[in-house]
């Protein structure tokens, strides 16, 4: 059953929509990830979740309370909800003990209840060697699960998360991405999560919801998003990928542009209008001589680039425009020969606009 609900959601600025009409259903225990690019409208959304502005129109539901619709807004104090941010927010003149406990004083629960349940979420968060020093003798992951373990502590119905590893380095962040799931799996908090980071988003979400323009381009489980992204923003904003466009022959064909056909394991099109395919550069297969009929076509080598693991590759394709692709170490064509590109009907996905 749905636990955080938000329905026809929107919020303005003077003549200007940053949320438009975001319907989300969210279950109780659940890690979603709002993912998208700057300015899309996630972190507008997670604030009007928090009770930080207002909305202009729509609901909010939690559980049996509604916390915000025309007739009134819940504030924030009220809403049972925890946020971490960007910036951790530690109080530099408390320790890490004081920092964490500093929640439960303000609920007024009896000391020794405090005590108890600040050591447990210390020891959970692997904190209790650093219990007695201040934010400015620790490392950023360690502020990080700090900030968690405050966050955590106080038991709330909804953890918010602003864009909480991009202050860190990208050892750390890749980290905390694992420790975040982990903390996640123990409490099972409903959660929601900002990132711009596909990696982040990949690694802790139950489910991703991927956001444009204010509104929402598409939600589903991490694999979905990835493997059957349904328009080409989320095809281009989700991992490496190629968009060749052409006409629509059938419900599964298209004549592209750079003169050849290409035949779509997956998605759907219209026949006679704007045809789009979406393919992976990793699941294209490049070879100096043909080997299958279908979706193969000989193409000239522009670029290539060895990368240790692998070999990366741009190929002509039509007037200047090109293909990405990457083929093992022992796959070795230079610039200027002519390769096989071979496009798997399976990994072709047909997209909307």
């Amino acid at each position: 059953m749905s636990f955080l609900v938000l329905s026809d959601l929107e919020k303005r600025y003077g003549a200007l929509t940053v949320v438009k009409g975001v319907n989300l259903s969210v279950d109780k225990g659940k890690l979603v990830c709002l993912l998208g690019p700057s300015g899309c409208g996630k972190t507008t959304t997670l604030r009007l979740i928090a009770g930080f502005v207002p909305a202009d129109g729509g609901e909010i539901r939690v559980g049996d309370k509604v916390v915000s619709s025309p007739a009134g807004t819940m504030p924030p104090e009220n809403r049972n909800m925890s946020m971490i941010f960007q910036s951790y927010a530690l109080w530099p003149h408390m320790t890490v003990y004081q920092n964490v406990a500093y929640g439960l004083k303000l609920r007024k629960l009896p000391a020794d209840e405090v005590d108890k349940r600040v050591k447990a979420i210390l020891g959970v968060t692997q904190l209790t060697p650093l219990a007695e020093r201040y934010p400015g003798e620790l490392s950023g992951g360690q502020q990080q699960r700090v900030s968690l373990a405050r966050a955590l502590v106080v038991k709330p119905e909804i953890l918010l998360l602003d864009e909480p590893l991009s202050n860190l380095d990208a050892n750390l962040r890749e980290e905390m991405r694992f420790e975040i799931r982990r903390l996640h799996d123990e409490f099972r908090y409903t959660t929601v999560y900002v990132t711009h980071d596909q990696a982040e988003a990949m690694t802790t979400a139950d489910l991703i919801v991927v956001m444009n323009n204010g509104k929402i381009e598409q939600s589903g489980t991490p694999e979905d998003i990835y493997a059957r992204p349904e328009t080409e923003f989320v095809a281009r904003f989700i991992g490496g990928t190629n968009i060749l466009t052409g006409k629509a022959k059938g419900k599964n064909t298209v004549d592209v542009d750079g003169g050849f056909t290409l035949q779509c394991g997956s998605g759907s099109l219209v026949e006679g209008g704007k045809g789009i395919v979406s393919i992976r550069h990793h699941d294209i297969e490049l070879s100096p001589k043909k080997k299958v009929d279908v979706n193969s076509v000989p193409r000239v080598v522009k670029r290539q680039i060895y990368l240790g693991s692998h070999r990366d590759y741009l190929v002509d394709i039509k007037g200047g425009e090109t293909i990405r692709t990457v083929a093992p170490v022992d796959v070795e064509m230079p610039v200027g020969s002519e390769a096989w590109l071979h496009f798997p009907p399976q990994h072709c996905r047909a997209l909307t606009e």
